[in-house]
């Protein structure tokens, strides 16, 4: 009995993780970035306070970690954390993203976020007024903390703040510098590459070549010196970010597309099979991304990574002054 329960949880966790946005927003090389530029702009007093903080509440040896970059330091480490505790948490998926249909308004934005799932605005909120509360508990502090470095990053890939019901992209089959997208689930009519994960990973892996995490974010540091002051002085506004990112996505993740897509009316989707099969339609648009595309949207890759880092910092210092 013992086995055959773990044996369906198993095979749950499988149709969860095939059949959700991607699992690892940003990639792996993407959320180590935006912590190590986020760390070499944290003040003596909030180092030392997120040092404190994620000593007091180790991550679980047991659970299975995805990213396994080396000699990486704890905060840089900590900032994959959350995808990895959503495969065993799958009720912390919706915490990732929010999902802002296109051509949506700006003053709709709460209307997608449901209080019974919450996203990634309400759970940085959350998260954020745990590290606040005096009486949580190590633990509780430690994983908020693991919780507002990732989803500072999440909030800033527009299509964690996009959809067109293609749940983010997902379902959006591209072709990516001549890799054609094949069927990673037949009933979900799931496809690699797809849009969400070109950027999720592939346009940050083609920009940064073989460069580690933190010779990106010191390459990153030094392009963007000069407007960091500005992001450093803004007031954290999770609101605002992700209509930042929404923009972005209408402007660059689709607006240079090579094949245009049409703005979806917006309707309920579980999978890519929904809304009259949207990857298959998608599949038929032949989407071709080369180096125009790769050239559009670098460097605002390169722009989100920076700001989340700069953001993230301040969002700290805020807390530890």
């Amino acid at each position: 009995m013992k086995f055959s329960r773990l044996a369906l949880l198993f095979l749950a966790a499988l149709t969860f993780l095939s059949d959700s946005p991607s699992a690892h927003a940003w990639g792996c090389k993407g959320h180590e970035t935006v912590a190590l530029i986020a760390e070499a702009h944290l003040s003596p007093a909030a180092r030392a306070m997120v040092s404190k903080i994620l000593a007091a509440g180790p991550i679980d040896p047991a659970l299975s970690r995805y990213c396994k970059e080396p000699n990486l330091d704890t905060l840089a480490d900590a900032s994959t954390w959350a995808d990895d505790e959503r495969q065993m948490k799958p009720d912390t998926a919706p915490w990732h993203f929010i999902d802002l249909p296109r051509g949506a308004p700006e003053s709709s934005l709460r209307e997608y976020c449901p209080l019974a799932t919450g996203c990634v605005i309400s759970a940085l909120t959350a998260q954020v007024a745990i590290l606040r509360d005096p009486a949580a508990s190590p633990q509780a502090r430690a994983d908020a903390l693991r919780y507002v470095i990732h989803f500072v990053g999440d909030i800033h890939q527009p299509l964690h703040d996009t959809t067109n019901n293609d749940r983010g992209g997902n379902c959006v089959p591209v072709t990516f510098f001549g890799k054609a997208p094949h069927e990673t689930n037949a009933t979900a009519e799931s496809y690699s590459p797809n849009l969400h994960g070109v950027w999720d990973a592939n346009i940050i892996d083609r920009l940064s070549g073989d460069k580690t995490p933190q010779q990106l974010a010191n390459d990153l540091n030094e392009k963007f010196h000069a407007r960091e002051s500005a992001w450093e002085s803004e007031k954290p506004n999770f609101e605002a970010w992700a209509w930042e990112s929404h923009q972005l996505a209408e402007q660059i993740t689709y607006g240079t597309l090579p094949v245009k897509i049409s703005i979806e009316t917006p309707r309920p989707v579980d999978t890519c099979a929904d809304d009259d099969h949207i990857s298959t339609r998608m599949l038929d648009l032949r989407e071709d991304l080369e180096a125009d595309y790769q050239n559009a949207a670098a460097p605002a890759v390169e722009e989100q990574l920076t700001k989340a880092g700069i953001r993230l910092a301040a969002l700290l210092d805020s807390l530890w002054p």
